[in-house]
């Protein structure tokens, strides 16, 4: 990640924090942890099959279909945590950059609120760490 990237996560990570113990305090700890181990990441060819060209041969490839589903999780928040760590780690692995991440998870932060936005944010730095981790 370069140093750009970490300082908006950053700030972002801070803002979401403040803004999650002023509305709801439970939110800041809440986690899922190690569901995303049971269900490995799908390989980038399969992800295309299911997402992109198969059923959806005129639509949207399998990275804009995994960004926009993202999307979406992350308006809905915590509650969606298991979901997130999967759809970021296929997003990863269909090819999204670290950067296209965090700008959809930042544009929804109009329609989540911040506190879902933050949670999505944490979500993703663990996820990337992770996946940094895997390709050692």
């Amino acid at each position: 990640m370069n140093e750009e990237l970490s300082r908006m996560f950053k700030a972002m990570i801070e803002q979401g924090h403040e803004m999650a113990r002023s509305f709801n305090p439970a939110l800041e700890h809440f986690q899922v942890k190690g569901f995303e181990k049971l269900i490995p990441t799908m390989s980038k060819d399969v992800m295309e099959m299911w997402f992109g060209k198969t059923f959806n041969r005129e639509g949207l490839d399998a990275k804009t279909r995994l960004l926009v589903t993202l999307a979406a999780l992350t308006v809905l928040g915590a509650q969606a945590e298991p979901q997130l760590r999967m759809t970021i780690r296929h997003a990863l692995t269909a090819g999204a950059t670290k950067r296209e991440i965090a700008e959809v998870i930042w544009q929804m932060s109009m329609f989540g609120g911040l506190p879902a936005m933050q949670k999505a944010l944490d979500v993703a730095q663990s996820v990337f760490s992770e996946f940094e981790e895997e390709a050692e």
